[in-house]
């Protein structure tokens, strides 16, 4: 099992900045995924980005050039800084990590972020 702890949600003005981070603890492989994902109101929950452990990432062309992901391996945490929000950006935030060799999935309980304008 995996547990995921995320933080640093808020309500910030359009143009402003927030940084999320997930710290996964249990039994962590070496080999996974950790990513955000965001569900809006109304909305389909979507990958925002993700981050492999050999290095790639992927991001959302929605938030390329204002949001980047990064791992620290050793806490088993992902971050996510967020920039230049806007207002549809809104949503609540889930991170998820992937253990490649089980192919299990595990969610965070998700932070709100609401961005006003």
């Amino acid at each position: 099992q995996v547990q995921l702890v995320e933080s640093g949600g808020g309500l910030v003005q359009a143009g402003g900045s927030l940084r999320l981070s997930c710290a996964a603890s249990g039994s962590m492989s070496s080999a996974s995924v950790m990513g955000w994902y965001r569900q809006a109101p109304g909305k389909q929950r979507e990958l925002v980005a993700e981050s492999s452990s050999i290095g790639t990432t992927n991001y959302a062309d929605s938030v390329k050039g204002r949001f980047t992901i990064s791992r620290d391996r050793a806490k088993n945490t992902v971050y996510l800084q967020m920039n230049s929000l806007k207002p549809e950006d809104t949503a609540v935030y889930y991170c998820k990590v992937t253990l490649i060799r089980l192919g299990t999935q595990y969610w965070g309980q998700g932070t709100q972020v609401t961005v006003s304008s």
